[in-house]
């Protein structure tokens, strides 16, 4: 891979995960705003220390471990940083699986905020499908059983990772849905600083694995990952103790993190079933897609303005 091709896909991991993570910036410093200094200062530390290389640097490691049959977890760790071309052989023919679960995740994960999230509208269409958001669960159900059905005719393992990434999405959408709701009460709870500070790393974690899953759709090089969600998740940081009320008035910078996980996953999805689609691709799209929507909120602050 040359030079180029990495910037590219280091700068594209950045951009997905910041943006990506706006929500999990707001819920921060929603709660941080009721704890004290030294609390902040440790949530900015040994908190970030937690967040880029606990969460975002050991997920990957256990994601690669479990698609890779027969590897113990330290062989996954060599295995990532290894030049052995049986290594990347061995990685290379378990990916499909590991793309696939991670596809149908990211798909279910767009049709649950197209469907049923509460938004401004971005665009006409999205108003008619959240009027229309029972029919979520029909529509998932129906994917996901075409997915599974095609799957078993190239490889059943397919059919398998498409039902464990399922899976994986209601698992993580229900801890999702309780931190945004137990936020509320506990920002103005008298419950102590650590205590929130210990909340706050749970929900750093549920808030990480899309980010972590949608950075396969880049690449399949873990050091790139932890390079480029590393940096992606500083700028959470950075966003949580900035002025984090001016980042809201982007209002549409969420649609973009959504779009592109729908791009992502369909690009997962379809280097599962052996299409090849070069590199570059997902990198350019989130480009795209984020920008777009930045300018559009832009352009809804200077008419909120007027």
């Amino acid at each position: 891979m040359d030079i180029v091709s990495a910037i590219l896909i280091i700068a594209g991991l950045v951009v997905f995960e910041s943006i990506n993570s706006i929500d999990n910036a707001v819920i921060n410093a929603e709660i941080l705003s009721g704890v004290g200094p030294k609390a902040k200062k440790w949530f900015l530390t040994w908190g970030m220390f937690y967040s880029v290389f606990l969460v975002r640097g050991l997920l990957p490691l256990l994601i690669v471990w479990v698609a890779i049959p027969g590897i113990s977890l330290w062989g996954a760790f060599t295995a990532t940083f290894s030049s052995d071309p049986s290594v990347a052989d061995a990685v290379e023919r378990s990916a499909p699986i590991l793309l696939m679960g991670a596809g149908v995740f990211l798909l279910f994960l767009f049709l649950h905020w197209l469907f049923l999230e509460t938004k401004e509208f971005g665009l006409h269409i999205e108003r008619f499908f959240f009027r229309n958001g029972l029919w979520f669960y029909s529509t998932v159900s129906i994917i996901l059983a075409s997915v599974v059905w095609y799957s078993i005719r190239a490889n059943p393992l397919l059919a398998f990772g498409a039902v464990v990434g399922s899976s994986a999405f209601f698992i993580v959408n229900g801890f999702k849905e309780n931190a945004e709701k137990a936020e509320q009460t506990l920002k103005g709870s008298g419950k102590g600083d650590m205590s929130k500070i210990v909340y706050l790393q749970l929900i750093d974690s549920a808030f990480s694995i899309d980010g972590v899953l949608g950075a396969f759709a880049f690449t399949l090089s873990v050091p790139f990952i932890l390079i480029g969600n590393g940096i992606g998740a500083y700028i959470v940081r950075w966003m949580t103790i900035a002025n984090i009320e001016n980042i809201k008035k982007y209002i549409f910078l969420k649609h973009g993190a959504m779009y592109s996980l729908l791009f992502l996953g369909m690009v997962m999805i379809a280097h599962s079933f052996g299409i090849p689609i070069p590199e570059y691709v997902s990198p350019l799209i989130t480009f795209g897609v984020i920008g777009y929507f930045f300018v559009k909120s832009k352009h809804a602050i200077k008419l909120s303005i007027t």
